[in-house]
C-alpha cells in the first residue's frame, strides 16, 4: 500500500482491517512509525485474495490472518502475538516488550491468557452479528460472553489494580492485544457490551484511546458503527474495510 519503492522492501502484512489480531499488529507498526505493505487477504475465502487460496496456504497452511512476510528474506510468520514479539525482538522495541525477564514474563503471561479468555469477546459478541455464515450456536455465544465477563473481572481486580496498563506503568504488547478485542465493544464502536461493572477497565479503555495510531487503526469500527440492534449488511462491512484501507494508505504514504 506504499506509494513509493523503498530501498528495502516493506514488511508485508496479510489480512483485513476488521480482523482484531490484524489490527493489533498494524497498530504496533503505526505506533512505532514503521511502514509496511498491507496485502488485502479475506479470511476463509478460496478466491485470489483469500486465506484459503493455494498460494496463501503455501505460506501459512493454517490459512489464518494476520500473516507477515519479509520480501527480502522470504521469512513468513503467523499468529498475531508471535508476530508482535518477533517484531519487537527484531527491531529492539523494548519499550513495549521489556528486556527485564520478569517484566517480559508478565507480558507473555497476558498474551497466553488472552486466547481462551479475552479473545472470546469476538466469538460471543461480534462474530455472531458479522459472520452469520458461521452459524455460531447460542449456547456457544453465551459461554463466550460468560468467559469474557470473568476475564474482564480479572483485568479489573488484578491486572489493572494499581497501574494504568495491564502489566505495569508502561504500555506493552499486552495492551495492544487486549484493546483490539475489548475496545471493539465500546459504545462508540459496536456497542454490544456494558462496561459499567468494571471501572478500571473503563479507565484503561479511555487511556488506550489516546495511544498513537488508535484512531487510524479503528476507522473500520467507527465507520461500521453500532451493531447492537441491527446486524450490518455485507455491503456495510465491505465499505468499512475500504474506508479503513484508504485511511491506512494515506497514513503509510506519509511514512515512506
Amino acid at each position: 500500500m506504499s506509494t513509493s519503492e523503498p530501498a528495502n522492501p516493506l514488511l508485508k502484512i496479510y489480512g483485513v482491517p476488521f480482523s482484531q489480531p490484524v489490527r493489533a499488529v498494524m497498530w504496533l507498526m503505526l505506533y512505532k512509525q514503521t511502514p509496511f505493505d498491507m496485502v488485502l487477504t479475506n479470511p476463509g475465502s478460496k478466491g485470489d485474495n483469500g486465506s484459503r487460496h493455494p498460494d496463501f496456504l503455501a505460506k501459512n497452511p493454517a490459512g489464518t490472518i494476520p500473516t507477515i512476510e519479509e520480501p527480502d528474506t522470504g521469512f513468513v510468520l503467523a499468529e498475531a502475538h508471535a508476530i508482535m514479539c518477533y517484531l519487537c525482538n527484531k527491531y529492539g522495541w523494548t519499550d513495549v516488550y521489556p528486556e527485564d525477564p520478569q517484566q517480559r514474563g508478565r507480558v507473555d503471561w497476558y498474551l497466553n491468557f488472552h486466547h481462551r479468555n479475552v479473545r472470546d469477546a469476538s466469538l460471543g459478541l461480534v462474530a455472531p452479528k458479522i459472520r452469520k455464515d458461521l452459524n455460531i450456536p447460542e449456547a456457544m455465544q453465551q459461554s463466550a460472553k460468560n468467559t469474557l465477563t470473568k476475564a474482564l473481572k480479572a483485568l479489573d481486580q488484578h491486572w489493572l489494580a494499581g497501574n494504568p496498563y495491564l502489566t505495569g506503568e508502561q504500555l506493552s504488547l499486552a495492551d495492544f492485544a487486549a484493546y483490539v478485542e475489548i475496545g471493539q465493544l465500546r459504545p462508540e464502536f459496536t456497542n454490544v457490551y456494558d462496561f459499567s461493572p468494571f471501572p478500571r477497565v473503563q479507565e484503561w479503555l479511555n487511556t488506550m484511546s489516546t495511544v498513537q495510531g488508535h484512531d487510524d487503526i479503528h476507522v473500520v469500527l467507527a465507520e461500521l458503527g453500532d451493531i447492537s440492534i441491527e446486524p450490518p449488511s455485507m455491503e456495510a462491512i465491505k465499505n468499512a474495510n475500504k474506508k479503513a484501507l484508504q485511511t491506512l494508505g494515506g497514513k503509510l504514504a506519509n511514512m515512506t
